[in-house]
């Protein structure tokens, strides 16, 4: 009697192990035919912006955004505890999503209704997450195209470090080809919470958003602020860490919030993003 016992027990935790659930990368669309990922386009009433990176909250899936991408004033309106905002639930459009996703967090409308005003926080603090809509969440890949990755959350590194991105201006036409970029790091600015980035090619309007790798291809910024001056051409880039820490210290409901890691491996290869590989 005992032998049996023992054998049906053995046969129960066989079958329990099969039912573990999967690892969060084969719960994910596969990279080559995902709908949606980091680098599509979001409309937010008529201003369109590159999604960064997929982030999940229990069992939200988001994609996150720049927060000025839902601001109502003019494109120098930099100090998101002023400027104005779209409330949220504002319904945002999602390239290659089925139905609208919704405008679920921005710094700006958390900052404004905190009464924050340190100014290396309002000035760089530009970050939101657009959610989607449960319709499309088997549609979603983490991966960064071109370049895979992200494979966690770092720092963008010291002067002349080599940062990647992927920008998805309507500008640009659709020409794929115009979306890798490479650069370095040319300062570390306002108490780490903003990088002064040069890449080639520089970020444009439409960029906005859209995230930043280091050479480790782990996700360090989103890009903020085009510059005019010291360097033309360079782009000022939101530290994502502190953003997500600002979020989770100041919202509650999102003390959960993480960054999702790619699902195919980070590949250092400006020329080989450029030619799809």
């Amino acid at each position: 009697m005992n032998k049996w016992r023992y054998l049906l027990v053995s046969v129960l935790a066989a079958l329990v192990a099969g039912l573990t659930i999967p690892a969060a990368s084969s719960a994910w669309a596969p990279a080559a035919s995902a709908t949606v990922h980091p680098g599509v386009q979001t409309v937010t009433e008529g201003a369109q912006c590159t999604s960064n990176f997929v982030f999940q909250n229990g069992s939200d899936v988001y994609l996150g955004q720049a927060a000025h991408c839902s601001g109502t004033g003019e494109a120098t309106d930099t100090d998101g505890c002023q400027a104005g905002a779209l409330p949220i639930g504002t319904a945002v459009e999602v390239t290659g999503a089925s139905q609208p996703g919704t405008l679920a967090y921005s710094s700006w409308n958390s900052m404004q209704a905190k009464g924050t005003t340190d100014a290396s926080t309002c000035a760089f603090n530009d970050f939101a997450l657009v959610r989607i809509n449960p319709a499309d969440v088997a549609g979603v890949n983490p991966s960064v195209p071109g370049y895979g990755g992200p494979t966690g959350l770092g720092a963008p590194g010291g002067l002349g470090s080599t940062v990647y991105s992927w920008g998805n201006s309507s500008l640009r036409q659709g020409i794929r080809q115009l979306s890798p970029k490479q650069g370095i790091v040319l300062s570390n600015d306002a108490s780490g919470w903003s990088h002064n980035v040069y890449t080639l090619t520089p970020g444009i309007p439409g960029d906005s958003g859209s995230g930043f790798l280091n050479n480790s291809g782990q996700a360090f910024g989103t890009l903020s602020t085009l510059q005019l001056a010291p360097t033309v051409g360079a782009n000022g880039v939101g530290d994502l860490a502190k953003e997500l820490t600002w979020l989770k210290a100041n919202e509650p409901a999102f003390a959960g919030i993480q960054l999702v890691n790619g699902t195919e491996p980070f590949k250092p290869n400006l020329v080989g993003a450029i030619l799809g590989g």
